[in-house]
């Protein structure tokens, strides 16, 4: 019988092979096993060759390798593999890590590149590379943002913020005061750097001294006066009293050294200086008095329109402010008969005056009933530098020597002793108790108590501000110091 012909496959092949030879069985492929020589080799794409029929025949089309390299596309190699394929969850914890660095670190642009409707987390704007930046409300120091809220900075941004300072909403003790004047106008107490208060009470002046609550009476002006204004000298040795003739005091010794005259009425304000005493009367005048002059006074400066009520010395004693009646605050300089400035902001009275301690030209001025604001002034230019209605009677102001903040007493409607933090005035503490309106203030010289008296005749005694921190001193080690030590 003859054999049917062979069709041509259209391959040359060399001498010794024919087409046989380039087929594979696929399920004698699939059962044997994988020789080990080619375990570590990758079967990801081998070669293709379509089938040497006809194109027509698409179906019986077999996977073949060229240059006698098996094909292991269904030996599922996978199987033995021991590299485990990352499931999908991890991929996504991966992807949001991810795009949370690139947020923190470029911005929430770039971070941006998870498919729309994908939550993911968001985070403050980095801000780099630009130059003017959105006014945005300050967020939280407690945000989960991983590099915090300031570039380079994350401790900052996770320390929480520092508490307000707990100041007592009670005084610490509470005098009676009878016969306390309730009258805007006059200057009853104050506190000398010796540790000794004095308190004007109708006739007479008392002296109580804080170290052992012993109380002194200083003089009795007679049925026919009353003290009007006590103010020690800086050394507090001496005390001047207001009265229709003013009267300057030993109060170690309760002997009466001087008496100086010049006003027409009645004194309710004083002002010591390292060596001049000024006094403001309801004659409208200030008088300048030196008590090493024989005579009465030795300037006289004339520019508030009505009673004088208000009067301190710059700590520097080169400036003068003088508040009156007439709702003007006047900035006179130490050799000048004229103001230098005429500060006309306020609408009633100005009673409170109070200078900085800690920065120069700075001066706090607080108006009455129609005013009801705290004004700071910068006596260089006359530029006022803020203003704050504090919503009651400005009766008196004084700053604290130890802290930046100072303290307001006010009157109707609430009687109130406030503490404020400058510059941002923000309201440290605010302290009730009198029924009348806290006409008279002054400070210990600590600089941490200050005490209170009111029309109700009572004074109370308030610790409102810390004690100074102690500061060491940096020891000088330059090479031309004194202190350092030299071995020859």
């Amino acid at each position: 019988m003859d054999t049917p012909p062979r069709r041509k496959s259209g391959l040359n092949l060399p001498a010794g092979m024919n087409e046989t030879s380039l087929r594979l069985e696929t399920s004698a492929a699939s059962a044997s096993s994988p020789s080990s020589s080619f375990r570590s080799i990758s079967i990801s794409s081998p070669r293709m060759i379509s089938s040497l029929t006809s194109p027509s025949s698409s179906s019986k089309s077999s996977i073949c390798s060229d240059r006698f390299i098996p094909c292991r596309s269904s030996s599922r190699l996978h199987l033995f593999g021991l590299m485990d394929k990352e499931s999908p969850a991890k991929e996504g914890g991966n992807e949001a890590y991810s795009r949370i660095l690139k947020s923190e670190l470029f911005g929430p642009d770039f971070g941006s590149f998870s498919p729309a409707g994908q939550g993911s987390p968001t985070t403050p704007n980095r801000n780099l590379l630009r130059f003017k930046t959105e006014n945005s409300a300050p967020s939280s120091p407690y945000s989960p943002s991983l590099l915090g809220q300031d570039i380079g900075f994350a401790s900052e941004a996770s320390t929480p913020p520092k508490l307000p300072r707990k100041v007592p909403k009670t005084p610490h003790k509470v005098l009676d005061a009878p016969s306390l004047q309730d009258d805007f106008y006059l200057n009853l107490v104050d506190w000398s750097s010796q540790n000794v208060l004095a308190v004007g009470l109708g006739t007479c002046v008392y002296l109580w001294t804080a170290s052992n609550s012993r109380v002194t009476k200083l003089c009795d002006l007679g049925p026919n006066d009353s003290a009007c204004a006590v103010q020690w000298t800086r050394e507090g040795s001496y005390i001047s009293i207001g009265t229709n003739l003013g009267q300057v005091w030993d109060g170690t010794q309760c002997k009466r050294i001087r008496t100086m005259g010049g006003h027409q009425t009645r004194t309710g304000v004083l002002a010591w200086n390292s060596r001049i005493l000024s006094s403001g009367s309801r004659d409208r005048n200030i008088l300048q008095h030196d008590l090493r002059v024989s005579s009465d006074y030795v300037n006289k400066l004339i520019g508030d329109k009505s009673e004088v009520c208000g009067l301190k010395w710059s700590h520097d004693d080169r400036e003068l402010a003088s508040g009156g009646n007439d709702n003007q605050l006047l900035v006179w300089n130490q050799y000048s008969q004229q103001p230098v400035l005429k500060l006309t902001e306020h609408k009633a009275a100005v009673k409170a005056i109070a200078w900085s301690p800690h920065q120069s030209n700075l001066l706090a001025s607080g108006g009455g009933t129609a005013d009801r604001c705290i004004r700071f002034w910068n006596t260089t230019n006359g530029h006022q530098l803020n203003n704050i209605d504090t919503g009651s009677q400005v009766c008196n102001l004084s700053w604290s020597k130890n802290v930046n903040e100072l303290v307001s007493t006010h009157g109707y409607s609430q009687n109130q002793v406030m503490v404020w933090k400058y510059p941002s005035m923000v309201k440290v503490a605010t302290l009730t108790g009198h029924s009348f309106r806290v006409l008279y203030l002054a400070m210990s010289p600590d600089g941490q108590t200050i005490v209170t008296g009111a029309g109700d005749e009572t004074l109370r005694f308030w610790n409102v501000f810390p004690s100074v921190k102690s500061q060491t001193p940096v020891k000088d080690t330059g090479l031309m110091s004194l202190g350092r030590t030299y071995i020859r």
